[in-house]
């Protein structure tokens, strides 16, 4: 199944043929601002109503990320070999040398950047320079700590898309990466038994009908379940929460205007629209009042 959020916090099952939603949020009595979430801790079965005629059609509903506020997004940092490259050859990337998840850890999104494909990208400043980045993610199935790899798998919940959008310069990721609309998550959340080998799926991102990256998730320096065991070491990894796995090669600058189409197979497409703030980046940075 393919649970999609819409809307006034609606949930839906997006339909085999990306068309249209079947409602689940009256059907099942659903009643939160986090209906995903809420269906995962509940006592709810979608199933029966996969085959049901669709409520509405995609194209008269907003969609938004299926899962609003997650508790927790978690990131692992350069995770594919080609992009490690890229990288290091590239300093408005990163000033460091190579680097793993082992080395420094993962690093953390803020929640309020995450906006469904619906609500769009938008650049806080014309001067500097934002990236796309394609990224395989998934949605936790419930709350684990201290879980081996091998048992990863079974509390992932489903997998989606996720643009990491990415502000370059010398700050924290964290904060390069934490701006309103940065964390792009959908169309939906495919649960995991749809997915054959999460560790073989063929993604690609184009940028204004060009394609950009096109990888498939088998490169990876570190699975999915080994990014949840990391993360799970002495943290607690909770229902709801997203965990995204890496970009590899080929990011490039977006501008205002700009439309991203991303498609990872097995779990859909979605499209983006890119629009630029007039602020500039000299203009907003805080001038030193010698008070402390």
């Amino acid at each position: 199944m393919r649970f999609v959020r819409y809307d006034d916090s609606q949930l839906g099952l997006l339909t085999d043929d990306d068309t249209g939603i079947i409602d689940l949020t009256d059907r099942l009595g659903l009643d939160s601002e986090e209906p995903l979430v809420e269906y995962i801790e509940g006592d709810y079965d979608a199933s029966e109503y996969a085959d049901t005629d669709p409520d509405h059609d995609v194209d008269d509903v907003e969609l938004t990320s299926p899962v609003s506020r997650p508790g927790k997004v978690i990131a692992a940092p350069l995770n594919y070999e080609n992009h490690i490259e890229e990288a290091i050859s590239d300093r408005d990337i990163t000033t460091e040398e190579w680097f793993s998840i082992k080395d420094k850890g993962y690093f953390l999104k803020a929640p309020s950047s995450v906006v469904g494909p619906d609500n769009g990208i938008e650049l806080p400043f014309v001067d500097r320079r934002t990236d796309h980045e394609i990224e395989l993610a998934f949605v936790m199935e419930d709350d684990v700590k201290d879980v081996s790899a091998e048992e990863a798998w079974d509390h992932i919940f489903g997998y989606t898309i996720l643009l990491d959008i990415s502000l370059r310069g010398d700050q924290d990721r964290s904060n390069r990466k934490s701006y309103d609309t940065f964390t792009v998550i959908g169309p939906c959340v495919t649960t995991a038994d749809e997915i054959d080998d999460p560790q073989d799926l063929q993604m690609e991102l184009q940028l204004n009908g060009e394609r950009r990256q096109y990888e498939n998730t088998g490169d990876m320096v570190y699975t999915c379940a080994d990014i949840v065991q990391y993360a799970s070491l002495g943290g607690t990894l909770e229902t709801g929460d997203v965990i995204t796995t890496g970009t590899p090669e080929g990011v490039s600058e977006l501008a205002d205007g700009d439309t991203i189409e991303a498609e990872i197979e097995q779990i859909g497409s979605m499209t983006v629209d890119v629009t630029g703030r007039d602020a500039h980046y000299a203009e907003a940075n805080v001038q030193k009042s010698g008070q402390r």
